[in-house]
């Protein structure tokens, strides 16, 4: 049915689930099976940057011809054979549904993977595509590069990441790509953080790893507790934590008079109002994780930080997709990340709550709905599942 190329380079080592699924079923020409591979999972299709931004939201197919077959042949690429974003190519994102619907009748030949050791060329077929996208599993959601960084400290800045990564289906170790291809990465960043160009991304990219794109209010009440717990060597209850808060908005605010000789230019009133009914969501939430198992029963939330330094992860890998910068940018980004994480916190868990938490905080509302659950399954996932990378990527990690 097909033809498979061969590596002359001894063993191969595939770099995900998905090319070990299609490279086995493919030398042993088991094509039924190869066919529920690769309608279960995102395929990428290459295509000119000029061409993708000159016209936004346009996809063409790309005919080529390769001397191994006859006739035109349409390149589609796995997730794990996608080379790091450079130059002037581009990949775009699909599946094998919508690709048989839109399969061009003058191309004869789909090749999988072309110009790599495990490429493939299966013959034009799309009634029969259709029928294995109807029955296509869900694919896990926790996806590792297998080839990529998985213990270094790269694989800690990518793995701060991974809460997000892994509730969008994407490989939490993977340069650029992250939620789909050049286009929909260009339209994420637009769409949710309004940003259309470099300068746009540089700004983000850096207001997270500063821990600077979060209410300075959440962070003020959490370090109000830390040093309460530093000084008396336990966690204070409510009024305590409440009281204290106060007493640090009204000095800082006698500082500021002092120095000025002005009123505030603020509301002091509307702070600690702001700050004790955010004390009081913080308890409430905190509750709720450790009913959960999201915070051990004597643990608390040392800092929301987590949730701009995961964002950071997310964006330095966003940022080269979209092409507003390159690989050494978000290399350093992602290096970044995984540094001022290892100053805040003390393992995976105590970050993932307070990245959880900043992420309620946010955009939850105390409803414990989609947000928090999302959340919740996420961090059963990256608990318990072999492969997660809290359970490979060591939290300490030797720097340089």
């Amino acid at each position: 049915m097909g033809s498979m190329g061969a590596t002359s380079e001894g063993p191969w080592q595939p770099p995900t689930v998905v090319e070990a699924g299609l490279y086995t079923a493919g030398m042993n020409g088991d094509w039924p099976a190869f066919f529920d591979v690769l309608a279960g999972t995102d395929l990428f299709f290459p295509m000119s940057r000029e061409v993708v931004d000159a016209v936004p939201g346009g996809f063409r197919f790309a005919p080529f011809r390769d001397p191994q077959v006859e006739g035109l042949c349409v390149a589609v690429f796995t997730r794990g054979m996608l080379p790091p974003p450079s130059g002037g190519q581009v990949f775009e994102r699909g599946n094998l549904g919508p690709l048989a619907k839109a399969w061009p009748r003058t191309v004869n030949w789909l090749a999988v993977n072309p110009g790599t050791p495990v490429e493939t060329f299966v013959p034009a077929e799309p009634r029969q595509w259709k029928r294995h996208a109807k029955r296509a599993k869900p694919e896990a959601r926790l996806k590792t590069l297998w080839t990529g960084p998985r213990s270094d400290a790269m694989a800690h800045g990518m793995a701060c990441g991974a809460l997000l990564l892994v509730n969008n289906g994407t490989l939490w170790n993977q340069l650029g790509w992250q939620s789909g291809g050049y286009s929909e990465t260009r339209e994420l960043l637009k769409t949710w953080w309004g940003i259309t160009g470099r300068e746009g991304w540089l700004e983000a990219q850096e207001g997270l790893l500063r821990g600077e794109l979060s209410p300075p209010a959440w962070e003020f009440c959490l370090r109000v507790r830390h040093v309460l717990i530093e000084e008396y060597g336990t966690a204070p209850g409510a009024v305590q934590w409440r009281e204290t808060a106060e007493r640090v908005l009204l000095a800082r605010t006698a500082e500021v008079v002092d120095k000025t000789g002005r009123p505030p230019q603020f509301d002091l009133d509307a702070d600690i109002t702001l700050a004790q009914d955010l004390i009081g969501r913080i308890l409430r939430y905190e509750a709720r994780f450790r009913a959960d198992g999201i915070l051990a029963a004597d643990a608390s939330v040392r800092s929301v930080l987590a949730w701009d330094y995961g964002r950071a992860s997310f964006m330095a890998r966003d940022g080269l997709g979209a092409r507003y910068c390159d690989t050494h940018e978000a290399e350093t980004a992602l290096l970044r990340a995984g540094a001022a994480a290892r100053r805040m916190y003390r393992s995976w868990p105590d970050f993932a709550a307070g990245y959880i938490l900043g992420r309620c905080l946010h955009f939850d509302d105390e409803t414990f709905g989609d947000w928090y659950r999302e959340m919740l399954e996420v961090h059963r996932i990256l608990s318990t599942e072999p492969e997660s990378p809290w359970l490979t990527v060591p939290w300490e990690i030797k720097e340089g």
